[in-house]
């Protein structure tokens, strides 16, 4: 069984709060496509740096299990190409583990 982590920006690269729809529309398609998902509302913060810059984020995470992997995958790669052009971003992760349900 797979579990998928996906981390989403609060807000856009210009400092504005992103638009709660959005995270609705999201919740519907992982509603639709996984049949659940789990949503941690609280923010977290993410510091990275590239060359001599410093970035720091604002996301929240969703999360979502499947037992079909290959399907689950080819789903978020086609999700995660709407949610970098919907969010307005340069990249947007997902995490994918392995688990075992007990």
């Amino acid at each position: 069984m797979k579990e998928f982590d996906l981390f989403l920006p609060l807000y856009y690269n210009d400092g504005s709060p992103v638009e709660p729809k959005k995270f609705q529309d999201l919740q519907k398609r992982l509603l639709g496509h996984f049949e659940g998902f789990t949503f941690f509302p609280q923010a977290h913060k993410e510091v990275w740096k590239v060359e001599d810059m410093i970035y720091r984020d604002e996301i929240v995470i969703y999360r979502v299990v499947s037992r079909k992997a290959a399907a689950a995958r080819r789903f978020l790669k086609k999700l995660k190409e709407k949610l970098r052009r919907s969010f307005r971003q340069e990249e947007i992760f997902i995490i994918e583990r392995t688990v075992r349900v007990w």
